[in-house]
């Protein structure tokens, strides 16, 4: 099959089955009129829908993550942002085998596949977090499996250029990505409301701490309490609290006091230090703690929840969504051995648009995965801290948006000059977030401008979004096949976003409570990013107007 010439019929494999389309051009008008219109719609709506599956249970375990501290997985803050950067990982290594599989399979037996896929971390992940003593590598394996959601873009997205005639493309590439990132939404918006519906098993014990009533605790007892308290904790405990003060003052104090005692330190820390350090604990262990300071407190607080349920909800979707997609999609006869299509990386267009699409997509993926863990780490130890996955579905449903709104633009103005402006838009945030102390915060006060900074982003990173997806088919005009292969490999690499951002912002907030230098390091990246976008195909005389 393999060894097929490309747009050409397949007259055997169509006589065989019900798979292969024996005929398609879509840029006859004639044909599309009478026949490709109504196919190609058809398969944009049912690899849309299943689309958004695929990015809801590709960030599964961003929202979950959030949750399992105060269900009694005793994770630590850096083993949480691997769990919700280990999606991102998988996702970019699956991309790349999505980019090469669609002229081998077809859309019809790829779409299939890969929404039946989707069924085990949607049945593993809900049984794992039934029982708190399921260990960090089951979890680690069940996040690799959410993967299988964020790799099917590098599939479905090509096989929806090839549907549509050059003058739909942007528009429908635009509705398609658009619409299936309401998935990343979906996922954080579900995610609560869900915890309280029964799916499947009995609720679990969720607990929370409220920082304000710590300090309360701790305000209202003795010193020689506290330290009794302390002290009765084992060693590796007691360093696991500690550990939540920053450096500087730790070792001040530890200075000051003029011993190494893990109580003795304690006991001399500042009172709101000290309350900030017993509440960014784990829950579990923070009641215990405040409990014995004040059996009566009011800071710890009690719920029943369905955790399971926020994975459990897929499972009908996903199968309803796989018959639809065995019984109403075909595959175009335009098909390529792995080796043919690697010749995309010959050609230099295809480096750039990698760059470029880095910069829209990967970071509204980045964005979309540690949002709600840096609203939790930057904010989450002042009074009245926010519930991170009340703001979380903001920022994919803008980004999202803007995507479906501005593939249309893209189709009317071009797409090089909105990823131009998305460029400048990303820059700007993260001038903002650094210069006003956003990401380094002193009070609750400054989290209104850093919401609306990160929501400012979102929206310019489905500008991008769009606009780059609108190029890369003019870009490679002089050959189809290439630019459904630079979609699905662009995907790909932009998948690796939630990792990256996951993971240096968590090694940021770990080792200074921070995220300064990491977006420092986003401000670079965007400026590279955009100047290339601007010198190849947005300036007057570019090598590739697009």
């Amino acid at each position: 099959m393999g060894s097929e010439p490309e747009n050409v019929s397949n007259e055997t494999q169509t006589n065989k089955s019900n798979t292969w389309l024996t005929k398609w051009e879509p840029e006859d008008e004639a044909f599309w009129a009478a026949t490709g219109s109504k196919i190609a719609w058809i398969t944009l709506t049912v690899t849309t829908l299943s689309l958004i599956l695929s990015f809801a249970s590709w960030f599964m375990m961003s929202v979950i993550a959030v949750k399992l501290p105060g269900l009694g997985f005793s994770f630590s803050k850096d083993q949480l942002f691997w769990l919700v950067a280990i999606p991102g990982l998988a996702a970019g290594f699956l991309r790349i085998i999505h980019t090469f599989i669609l002229p081998i399979f077809g859309t019809r037996h790829v779409v299939t596949v890969a929404t039946l896929l989707k069924l085990i971390p949607a049945i593993g992940i809900g049984f794992a977090v039934m029982d708190t003593s399921t260990p960090f590598w089951v979890f680690v394996l069940l996040a690799i499996t959410t993967g299988f959601g964020g790799g099917d873009f590098s599939s479905f997205m090509p096989s929806t250029s090839l549907f549509f005639p050059k003058r739909l493309k942007g528009t429908a590439l635009g509705i398609q990505a658009g619409i299936g990132n309401f998935g990343v939404s979906l996922a954080q918006f579900i995610t609560p409301i869900i915890l309280s519906v029964s799916i499947y098993g009995t609720t679990s014990v969720f607990t929370s701490i409220d920082a304000k009533e710590t300090q309360n605790v701790l305000t209202d007892s003795t010193i020689e309490k506290q330290k009794e308290v302390f002290a009765a904790l084992d060693v590796k405990t007691q360093n696991i609290i500690l550990a939540t003060v920053k450096k500087p003052l730790l070792d001040s104090v530890t200075t000051a006091v003029k011993s190494a005692d893990n109580t003795v330190v304690f006991a001399a820390l500042p009172l709101e230090v000290k309350s900030k350090a017993i509440a960014n604990a784990n829950p579990k262990l923070a009641e215990k703690i405040l409990n014995k300071i004040s059996p009566k407190n009011e800071a710890v607080n009690k719920s029943s929840i369905y955790i399971q349920s926020a994975a459990f909800w897929y499972i009908g979707f996903l199968l309803v969504l796989a018959c639809m997609s065995w019984f109403f999609l075909k595959s175009i006869p335009m098909q390529a051995s792995v080796k043919e299509q690697m010749d995309i990386f010959k050609n230099k267009h295809t480096w750039y648009c990698t760059i470029t699409y880095l910069m829209t997509f990967g970071t509204f993926a980045g964005l979309s995965a540690a949002f709600p863990l840096m609203i939790k780490f930057l904010y989450g130890d002042f009074p009245n801290a926010p519930d991170p996955l009340v703001y979380a579905f903001y920022g994919p449903l803008i980004g999202s948006a803007s995507r479906i709104a501005f593939g249309f633009i893209a189709d009317k103005v071009g797409g090089a000059i909105l990823t131009t402006i998305t460029g400048i838009g990303i820059l700007a945030g993260a001038v903002i977030l650094i210069t006003q102390g956003l990401v380094s915060p002193t009070s609750m006060e400054q989290f209104p401008l850093f919401v609306g900074v990160i929501l400012a982003m979102f929206f310019f990173t489905g500008i991008g979004n769009a606009g780059t997806f609108r190029q890369f088919p003019i870009i490679f005009s002089e050959n189809q096949r290439q630019a459904a292969g630079v979609i699905g490999w662009t995907a790909a690499i932009a998948a690796f976003g939630p990792f990256i951002f996951s993971k240096l912002i968590g090694n940021n907030i770990s080792a200074n409570g921070s995220v300064i230098q990491f977006f420092m390091g986003l401000i670079v990246f965007t400026i590279l990013a955009t100047v290339i976008n601007w010198w190849f195909y947005n300036r007057k005389g570019c090598e590739r107007p697009s």
